[in-house]
């Protein structure tokens, strides 16, 4: 170790405070390199003598920490090889015990003493039906302790608090914490970056006392209070850049486009076949609202499935369009700028046909611009796009490429937001001349706190109310303990198609020799997949319905490999009724409608995720004809994936699914973890439980930064916000 004498701090190198080789260890496997990585490199949790892990409920193949008693050793000749075995039995109290071996180390039988507490970690096995760890790291309370030192240790370790920290194998916990109470013999809080006033309000520990109480707890009541002031800091430290970019918006120049009320937006509305739902006129207004001033609209549009977003973003264009401007819709895919492309023109009727035969001469021209364009069809969709009378251009990430050149671009529409980057949506902002408005749709209903936490610079609007004359969907699990079920299934199927409509097969996969993986994203649920068999693949399940219980049905086949011109020509055969049945991926997720669609299949939909699952059955009920969903898994009753899939047949209420979907992940794939840096990600902040604190966080934020716009006043708390919500993570929470 190193001089000890002068204070450590969070700069501090790890090497002057714990020595090279510590130091290495630390920083090779666990990224931590100084005394402030290591400070806030918190416990994931702790163990407690009498409410530590239960024996009884280890799993094999789970990497455990374990605080346990020995209660027995036992050295043995090994039968099959020459050497020894140490076979030690340890205990919990909760009566369950379990076995530790270790070859050819009988030596350790004179410290595995029977009597003695420690930590012991390593990986559950199984040996001829009994549980076992095989060679297992191991920490013991005061080695040098006699039996009955020991039984006095265990007496007064009654009621502490061991912090079991986030390891690795060359590094186990009881290493990192003997660091971490080395540090902090020396440690030098920092100066408190909260405010003395945000402290009294929410009675806050403060930062030192946090910090301390967080890795040596005096007691569970000291350690809720450091943990809930660390959360609180997280929390305060998003909300701050949320509402400060928020305010940078608002002040940025823009320009405006009024509602005309003799244009092409006004010509729309009195065409309509039918009237708005009170939903759909409230956010209208807001969105026009918003587009009238002089500054950026930056807006969230949530709504379920099917009620009605791609209207509401219509009138927005077609003002924008009144106006002198041009809109730009981007979806992630061609299958979804296709169709919103056919909806739009249908909608729009001679309204989006100036300029050609049939037009209207008061209206506009819609163009599509997709990768897979023809040399002669892109030249033509970007000329009209550069001189300006595209008023509205639908297109995928093509959009996003050089020699794609707006006259006037006045609102970005970004469609299901979560499947683009940040770079995607800055570089067709770019292209235009003033920061354009910006309004972003989700058919993915969010949790109140994700909302303000992840999409928290933005305002929202929320869609609940689904327009008339749309139908129930009834969803049921068709499991495996009853496989007539599935039979039936097919039965069904048969008989909607009898009866005019058609309907859906939703595979994980697209299938061929290379085993390519499905359109969509990755299902949320894949723990123990090596053991399990590959997820069905749309190309082998089609050949086996035609043949099989599908036989004489028009079967079609979607997927995202396609080529572009046939995966529009399948669509428009379903759409058209010239298909009986479409075998697809989620390539169907988001924006197909074909409302004569009633009876959607899942196979293995215990491979995805609960929002693509309710996303997926959004697709049938779209017309006058109720909906049926059916999820097909193997999944047996009593697991989560079971209990995943009944939740979803529950209920079609997106925003109850949208919890589920939450409790169900972890935080960062929320926040989008992948984001580089140590500092950004929440360690301590759960979206989920914390809702309350993050309301709070936001209140005092928004106050702080109306008084003190830039933090100039509060120095630390700049400092603070930078560490905690790095500059990556500033760009991804910035989502207008």
């Amino acid at each position: 170790m190193s001089d000890t004498t002068t204070a450590t701090t969070t700069a501090t190198p790890l090497r002057k405070v714990l020595g090279e080789r510590t130091a290495k260890a630390l920083a090779t496997h666990l990224d931590l390199h100084t005394a402030g990585d290591l400070i806030y490199h918190f416990p994931r949790r702790y163990d407690e003598r009498g409410e530590h892990t239960d024996l009884r409920q280890l799993q094999v193949g789970e990497q455990v920490t374990l605080l346990a008693q020995v209660k027995s050793a036992t050295v043995r000749p090994m039968r099959q090889r020459r050497g020894t075995m140490l076979e030690i039995t340890i205990g919990d109290g909760s009566g369950a015990t379990l076995t530790c071996t270790f070859f050819n180390q009988a030596w350790r039988e004179r410290e595995l003493r029977t009597g003695r507490w420690g930590l012991f970690a390593g990986k559950v096995t199984d040996f001829r039906g009994k549980r076992q760890l095989n060679g297992p790291a191991y920490q013991l309370l005061r080695a040098d302790a006699t039996q009955d030192e020991a039984a006095e240790e265990i007496e007064e370790f009654a009621g502490a608090l061991i912090p079991v920290y986030p390891a690795a194998a060359a590094v186990p916990t009881w290493t990192i914490a003997k660091c971490v109470r080395t540090v902090l013999d020396t440690f030098q809080p920092p100066e408190d970056p909260l405010p003395g006033a945000v402290r009294a309000n929410r009675n806050l520990v403060g930062i030192g006392t946090a910090l301390r109480e967080i890795h040596r707890p005096s007691s569970k009541e000291e350690l809720f209070k450091a943990k809930y002031r660390l959360k609180w800091d997280e929390a305060f430290a998003v909300q701050l850049t949320l509402v400060q970019r928020k305010a940078r918006a608002a002040a940025a120049p823009g320009r405006a486009r009024p509602r005309r009320d003799d244009g092409i937006l006004a010509a729309f509305d009195a065409a309509l076949p039918y009237e708005l739902t009170e939903g759909q006129a409230r956010v209208g207004e807001e969105i026009s609202a918003d587009l009238a001033r002089a500054h950026p609209m930056h807006r969230l549009l949530q709504g379920e499935v099917g009620s009605g977003k791609t209207l509401v973003a219509v009138r927005a264009m077609l003002q924008v369009v009144d106006a002198g401007g041009q809109a730009a819709l981007l979806a992630p895919t061609e299958v979804l700028a296709t169709q919103h492309h056919r909806s739009i023109s249908a909608q729009l009727g001679a309204l989006g046909r100036a300029g050609e035969l049939d037009g209207d001469p008061a209206g506009t021209q819609l163009t599509l611009v997709t990768g897979s364009l023809g040399a002669a069809a892109r030249r033509a969709a970007l000329a009209r796009v550069a001189d300006g009378s595209a008023g509205i251009v639908v297109g995928t990430h093509a959009l996003l490429y050089e020699g794609v050149d707006f006259h006037d671009l006045g609102l970005v529409v970004v469609d299901e937001q979560h499947r683009f980057g940040v770079e995607q949506r800055d570089a067709l902002r770019a292209k235009a001349a003033r920061p354009p408005h910006v309004l972003v749709m989700t058919a993915t209903p969010i949790p109140r706190t994700v909302a303000m936490t992840v999409y928290g610079d933005l305002e929202t609007s929320t869609l609940s109310q689904l327009p008339r004359g749309r139908s129930p969907i009834a969803s049921h699990v068709v499991p495996p303990e009853r496989p007539a079920f599935l039979d039936r299934a097919w039965q069904r199927v048969k008989e909607e198609v009898r009866a005019g409509h058609q309907a859906y097969v939703v595979c994980p996969r697209i299938g061929d020799a290379a085993g390519a993986e499905d359109d969509g994203e990755p299902p949320s649920d894949t723990e123990g997949e090596s053991a399990r068999r590959p997820p069905l693949a749309v190309l082998d399940v089609a050949p086996i319905l035609a043949e099989g219980p599908l036989h004489g049905l028009r079967i079609g086949v979607l997927h995202g490999r396609l080529p572009a011109e046939e995966k529009d020509a399948v669509m428009r055969r379903f759409a058209a009724g010239e298909l009986d049945v479409l075998v697809a991926t989620t390539v169907i997720e988001v924006g197909v409608d074909v409302p004569n669609s009633t009876v959607m299949i899942i196979m293995d939909a215990d491979r995805f995720g609960v929002s693509q699952l309710h996303q997926l059955r959004g697709r049938v009920g779209r017309g006058s004809a109720p909906g049926i969903c059916l999820l097909v898994t193997e999944a047996v009753e009593g697991t989560p994936a079971r209990e995943r899939l009944d939740a979803v047949a529950s209920t079609t209420d997106g925003f109850k699914l949208a919890e589920l979907d939450l409790e169900q992940r972890r935080e960062g794939d929320v926040l989008g973890a992948s984001q580089s840096g140590r500092h950004s990600h929440l360690r301590l902040l759960s979206l989920l439980r914390d809702s309350k604190l993050i309301t709070d966080a936001r209140a005092e934020a928004a106050e702080l930064v109306g008084d003190d716009p830039t933090l100039a006043r509060h120095p630390a708390l700049a400092a603070s916000v930078a560490a905690l919500v790095d500059e990556e993570r500033a760009e991804y929470l910035e989502k207008g």
